[in-house]
């Protein structure tokens, strides 16, 4: 275990903002993780992942803990199921291409998504028509307190969109440290959403495989997405809004061209980024503040923004598409 002081988090977020944190380590096992906790129990902790998914607002006064525990195995299988388990710290895109070497099917759609496998069930993560909990069989989680691994099915993660019960009952409570995922040997593929099945005839694809399905959501997301790599950013900044129907019929007869999509009964999903863009907001920007000029969902750090600029910038948006809309965006990333 080896602690650092007074340490920089802009390569560890995807955004790239410059926070420091008092305290900082990483942890490559359980045994190192409840060792830490165990001797910082009294100072504030905040557990890192891949980043993806948070904005630092704010320099950290206490211990940031990077989890970077690896592995991918089998762990069981059947005839129709192969069973693998990721340690949390694994990223994300190589546990997906690990499923395709293995011709295993269930990973495909959500190829390309940053971050780490221990956020996977955090966020429920999803693209394309399919989430995390699709593929779910169960998780390891560290009781931050006591120190001891509890198990988790499907049922006690209580899944939701982009939501778990580590997002709200158990918030600040466990450090997930490994994920089991129920993968199909018998593929069922899901390319009816978005440009997926386009995409595929543009390449050629006349006999479908996980592979090219993956192959095919890379390429939509380069086309449209920026590479925090390249230009600091979360990927979707806002959740994709659930309104009555009578609401959204309402809307629609002020605005024809208003999407829209039935999930639970009663409710209709309105995409976030078409409020945003059609709210004037898509290319936006304030100072290396802004808006993405190709996705109006992902907003962006052009180099030196702080938390705080994106934040006010986020906050904006909200209260211009509640204007409009009368829609309440709420985001998806987390703010420290």
């Amino acid at each position: 275990m080896h602690l650092q002081q007074d340490i920089s988090l802009k390569p560890y977020t995807t955004f790239g903002i410059e926070a420091k944190t008092r305290w900082f380590t990483e942890v490559s096992s359980v045994k190192t993780l409840q060792a830490v906790l165990q001797g910082h129990r009294d100072t504030p902790k905040l557990i890192l992942g891949g980043g993806s998914n948070v904005l630092l607002t704010q320099d950290f006064p206490g211990l940031v803990i990077r989890v970077v525990i690896p592995g991918i195995d089998i762990v069981a299988e059947d005839a129709e199921y192969t069973f693998v388990k990721a340690g949390a710290g694994v990223v994300w895109q190589e546990l997906v291409e690990a499923s395709l070497e293995l011709g295993l099917s269930g990973l495909e759609n959500l190829s390309l998504i940053p971050g780490s496998v221990g956020a996977s069930p955090m966020q429920n993560i999803g693209a394309y028509g399919v989430e995390i909990k699709d593929v779910f069989h169960a998780l390891e989680a560290l009781h931050i307190e006591t120190g001891e691994i509890h198990s988790f099915n499907a049922a006690d993660c209580r899944f939701g969109y982009r939501e778990s019960v580590f997002k709200h009952a158990y918030k600040g409570q466990y450090v997930i440290v490994s994920v089991t995922y129920k993968l199909s040997k018998k593929p069922h593929y899901q390319i009816s959403y978005g440009d997926i099945q386009k995409t595929l005839e543009e390449m050629g694809v006349t006999e479908l495989s996980s592979r090219a399905i993956s192959q095919a959501v890379i390429h939509i997301r380069r086309s449209k997405l920026p590479d925090p790599a390249e230009l600091g950013n979360a990927g979707s900044f806002f959740k994709n809004p659930e309104i009555p129907v009578a609401q959204y019929e309402t809307l629609k007869a002020q605005y024809p061209n208003l999407p829209g999509y039935l999930t639970t009964p009663g409710q209709i999903k309105v995409p976030a980024g078409w409020l945003i863009e059609q709210a004037g907001w898509k290319g936006y920007r304030e100072g290396d503040a802004g808006v993405h000029t190709r996705q109006a969902l992902v907003l962006v750090n052009y180099g030196q923004a702080t938390g705080e600029a994106i934040k006010k910038l986020a906050e904006k948006i909200q209260a211009s598409v509640l204007e409009k809309y009368g829609i309440a965006l709420s985001a998806e990333v987390n703010f420290i």
